[in-house]
């Protein structure tokens, strides 16, 4: 039980981390940009951050849970702790922000931001 809930937290530890990058790695190439870092500029790491939006964004357009999600609750559920239901961050934004709204305002949101992170990436274009 007591590797189940460890796994566990080192998913949520993955997937808060995974929405950091997403969060900071759109607010950095912003200011990166207007100060001229070079490193934002970097191709991996813009590839990188596209990826990840365009994998949340399709996840919520096709109405699935990120399987990160799906790997804790699992976990959680192997190692006889309490579960949630809905999205990584519809919950954690629900507990931490108390914040409660329908499904489709988390799309809109996610769909939102994908479209900043490709029009950032078109006029901030990453260097190869």
């Amino acid at each position: 039980m007591f590797l189940y809930q460890a796994l566990a937290d080192a998913v949520l530890l993955l997937h808060a981390l995974l929405v950091v990058f997403i969060v900071a790695g759109l607010l950095l190439t912003l200011v990166g940009g207007q100060r001229q870092w070079l490193w934002v500029r970097n191709w991996w790491f813009r590839i990188a951050h596209l990826g990840c939006i365009v994998v949340v964004v399709v996840l919520a357009w096709a109405d699935r849970l990120c399987p990160l999600t799906s790997a804790e609750i699992w976990l959680r559920s192997q190692a006889g702790a309490s579960i949630y239901s809905g999205s990584f961050v519809q919950y954690w934004l629900q507990r931490l922000l108390y914040y409660d709204a329908p499904e489709w305002t988390f799309i809109v949101a996610y769909t939102a931001f994908g479209l900043v992170v490709v029009i950032v990436w078109l006029r901030i274009p990453p260097h190869r």
